[in-house]
């Protein structure tokens, strides 16, 4: 894949922003944060993003870059390189199958924004109360036929940038969504402060309430660091692989946190004044987004044309992130000698399809099916809430665990020094030490404070 290359550094910018924001920013980060007492999950968040995100960032793009091939193919030619086992590939297949599954969930939620653009568009969140709004969410996903339906649509939108390549799908797509993204949640912003009870929101997400930080928390915030900057997953491994060589890692990897911290405040100051204003609770889960925003441009003047155009604008959200993880695994798919990116784009978007019907059935028809209600932590659980656990607070911090091992230890000095073009002084230093000794160790801590915790 060494003759694919993004147009410019920014094309590979955006593409990574794309990878890290979107749903995970302003569908999950908020209802987490609404569960998990706001400030606290925040603080939290804040500080995984910066100590371990970042730098574990900056080692994805470096594997990708020097292995310049898909995760697996990267994570084995570089071990080899090295002098290492050839092993190391299952690094790099763990990432994919990390991209694999949580695509299989997160398609799904896209699923509930193309559902509800009908729905503006004609009209139906106008004068809609809070209790109108919770009982439309129920009624769309209870719909099994529909959330099949629109559980496809995003999919083929996924697989049809995918099939078309770096330059002419990802790179071209992102250029316009990402832009996009960031202007319409600033006007939301100013009409939430406008509109909202913005003052309850700033005291929710910003004054910590310590006694809501517990080991749980701790691990989730650290699990929601990680996914919302894709750290583990492999789709900015596989884009690190079409990065030129004159990008500098570094600033990419700030300018992806930056604009993914962004987006985080952003959504909370646009959707947590309106819970607030309109009596919702912060704490309601995963339907947050659906049920509050309805509400907030029911009331709005034009609110038809501003709630229409914001659910598009989450969904180029949903497409960016979408593109990448369908990427990480066509990537190496098409590593096969005469395979077509468009039929291993298909095989794999449609593979995808099919296990995230598990998710879409647990939202209607297998409601009450809760496979492993027998383990506490998965109490009352359906298929949706256990893969996307599994996934966030499982795989992703044991693939961002071996990553750290791999760059840290695996990888030679000289090989990350070259890639990271910081020279061999304070930065590259304290980043190989975050590598090597601080960022596993926080992880395997954190893991094993929970599964005491929970026991």
């Amino acid at each position: 894949m060494k003759d694919v290359k993004f147009s410019s550094k920014w094309g590979f910018v955006l593409a990574a922003m794309g990878s890290a924001v979107g749903l995970g920013n302003i569908w999950r980060f908020t209802f987490m944060a609404g569960e998990n007492g706001g400030g606290a999950f925040i603080l939290l968040y804040a500080f995984f993003i910066a100590c371990f995100g970042i730098p574990c960032v900056m080692a994805m793009i470096v594997i990708g870059r020097r292995g310049g091939k898909s995760p697996a193919g990267s994570t084995e030619s570089l071990a080899l390189a090295e002098g290492k086992s050839r092993n190391w590939k299952a690094l790099g297949w763990l990432a994919i199958l990390i991209a694999f599954l949580a695509l299989s969930f997160f398609s799904v939620v896209a699923g509930w924004i193309l559902a509800y653009i009908p729905k503006s568009l004609m009209g139906e969140f106008v004068g809609i109360s809070s209790d109108g709004s919770v009982q439309l969410f129920k009624t769309v996903q209870d719909n099994v036929f529909g959330m099949v339906f629109w559980h496809a649509i995003f999919m083929g939108l996924t697989i049809f940038i995918v099939g078309r390549g770096v330059e002419r799908g990802v790179e071209i797509a992102v250029k316009i969504m990402m832009p996009a993204l960031f202007m319409i949640l600033v006007a939301l912003v100013i009409y939430s402060v406008i509109v909202g009870d913005f003052s309850a929101s700033l005291n929710f997400m910003f004054i910590p309430n310590f006694e809501k930080m517990n080991d749980d928390v701790v691990l989730l915030a650290l699990g929601q660091a990680f996914f919302s900057l894709s750290v583990g997953g492999g789709g900015i491994i596989a884009y690190g692989a079409y990065l030129n060589k004159s990008a500098s890692i570094p600033r990419a990897a700030l300018a992806i946190a930056a604009a993914n911290v962004s987006v985080d405040m952003l959504a909370g100051m646009a959707i947590f004044p309106l819970v607030f204003a309109y009596s919702l609770e912060p704490s309601s889960g995963p339907g947050l987004l659906f049920e509050a925003l309805p509400v907030a441009f029911g009331q709005m003047p034009g609110g038809i044309f501003v709630g229409t155009l914001f659910l598009f604008l989450v969904l180029f959200a949903a497409l960016s992130t979408s593109i990448s993880m369908l990427e990480s695994v066509v990537s190496r798919l098409i590593e096969r000698e005469g395979a077509s990116r468009k039929k291993m784009a298909l095989i794999a978007g449609g593979a995808i399809w099919v296990i995230g019907l598990g998710s879409v059935f647990s939202n209607n028809i297998w409601s009450d099916f809760t496979p492993l209600s027998f383990i506490s932590v998965f109490e009352g659980a359906t298929i949706f809430r256990i893969v996307d656990y599994f996934v966030v607070n499982n795989l992703i911090l044991v693939s961002a665990f071996f990553i750290t091992i791999f760059t840290g230890w695996v990888m030679s000095t000289p090989s990350t020094v070259d890639e990271l073009g910081i020279g061999t002084g304070m930065r590259y230093r304290l980043w190989q030490i975050t590598m090597r000794y601080f960022a596993p160790i926080a992880i395997l801590l954190i893991s094993f404070m929970t599964i005491i915790g929970g026991s």
